[in-house]
């Protein structure tokens, strides 16, 4: 039990929710965000984001080297005196090894998520990494050691390192909503069928308008003949759609730089993962209507 009592005292000194307000992170956060961000947008970032999976890539490959080396520790906890043998703890070494090459991508999706995030998420989550790279520091040891006792002491520590971050990950992806879809709810705010959403002569021409249909902020744009309407709160962190820029009929956030096609919302740019929702749209009496497909 004493293992796990080490982690609930840990877990409760990190207090994560005091995180989110501990200023002095940023003189953390503000150099390593700058150096997290010569990764410029791109295709390389477009895949660690996770864009083309339509949701963050991080937690996936995350699963790779807790996986390996909460395996280690169980082969720790019941090998016995045979798991004691040199090809015992050979095993586990290997176990160790692929953790340590697995973290280094998850660490590398984790960051580029992170670069464009609201200030409390970046203040999790630097000491989210640092939990981890500190698990990485004594499992990476735990193979420089020839002495079993030791090597085993090692990995047990970083197993309760990386159970750390892994709770401040957490904090971060359900209590801060860090890398859900935040236009998830939008098919649920907006009742079925038309709806009168603005008058038609309101419209320049490239220029995107804000309107509200209910509580919904939508993002109208008219392009050419054509009108476009799409949910006016980017599905990355929320943010304003509507005070974005047009350009070869993309639609960039104006907070973090996500890019959506205005025809049918998909994501050009990451960071943002999952795509606008999109009404259909018509002109009836010079008034614009809108409908969304499965409403309700």
């Amino acid at each position: 039990m004493r293992p796990i009592s080490q982690l609930a005292r840990l877990a409760k000194l990190a207090r994560p929710s005091r995180l989110e307000q501990a200023e002095a992170l940023d003189r953390v956060v503000a150099p390593s965000q700058r150096v997290a961000r010569r990764l410029r947008p791109g295709p390389v970032r477009d895949a660690l984001n996770g864009v083309w999976l339509g949701h963050p890539l991080h937690p996936v490959l995350a699963q790779a080297p807790v996986g390996a080396w909460l395996s280690a520790a169980v082969l720790d906890a019941t090998g016995g005196s045979a798991g004691r043998s040199a090809a015992g703890e050979a095993e586990r070494r290997r176990l160790v090894a692929f953790g340590l090459a697995a973290a280094a991508a998850a660490a590398l999706a984790g960051t580029a998520d992170w670069s464009e995030q609201h200030e409390q998420q970046m203040r999790v989550g630097v000491v989210h990494a640092a939990a981890n790279v500190t698990a990485a520091g004594f499992y990476g040891a735990s193979l420089l050691t020839r002495r079993p006792a030791a090597s085993r002491a090692l990995r047990l520590a970083g197993l309760a390192a990386v159970t750390a971050g892994g709770l401040l990950g957490g904090h971060i992806s359900f209590r801060l909503s860090g890398g859900a879809n935040q236009a998830e709810s939008v098919p649920h705010l907006v009742e079925p069928g038309w709806h009168d959403l603005m008058p038609a002569g309101g419209l320049t021409d490239g220029q995107p308008v804000k309107a509200m249909l209910g509580e919904v902020p939508v993002v109208v744009i008219r392009d050419g003949r054509a009108v476009h309407a799409l949910a006016g709160r980017c599905s990355h962190l929320s943010g304003p759609l509507f005070d974005g820029e047009l350009d070869e009929g993309r639609l960039t956030c104006p907070w973090h730089g996500s890019a959506f096609r205005i025809t049918d919302g998909s994501v050009a740019r990451g960071p943002a993962t999952a795509p606008q929702p999109v009404f259909s749209t018509r002109v009836r009496d010079g008034v614009i209507q809108v409908c969304l497909p499965d409403a309700g």
